[in-house]
């Protein structure tokens, strides 16, 4: 599995908005043509994280290989933010090495 990140620098603060627009962005509902459209359904997992004081963002786009990742990435590279999204600031890509949820311990324990 491959990651790419892209950060996002001097975001408006209306947060909910843009939260929601890539929500449905991402689910194929929003009415907005956009390059992504053409790749969504190579992407496997989609994360948005924000940092609500610093007005930043960063997308995260998993997809099984480095070459879906690689086209699904020249596609995003066509896109603006849209309007209060600030400017993209880096884009990254790793492969992802671990991708693991902790084991929870299980009893009380005395």
């Amino acid at each position: 599995m491959y990651v790419r990140i892209a950060r996002f620098d001097g975001a408006d603060q209306n947060w909910e908005e843009r939260i929601e627009e890539v929500r449905r962005r991402m689910r194929g509902t929003s009415s907005e043509a956009t390059a992504l459209n053409e790749v969504l359904g190579s992407i496997d997992r989609a994360l948005m994280l924000v940092d609500r004081e610093g007005n930043r963002v960063a997308s995260l786009l998993f997809c099984d290989s480095e070459e879906t990742l690689r086209v699904v990435g020249e596609a995003m590279n066509r896109m603006n933010p849209p309007a209060g999204g600030g400017r993209r600031s880096s884009v990254e890509i790793y492969e992802v090495a671990v991708d693991e949820q902790p084991a929870q311990a299980h009893g009380s324990g005395s």
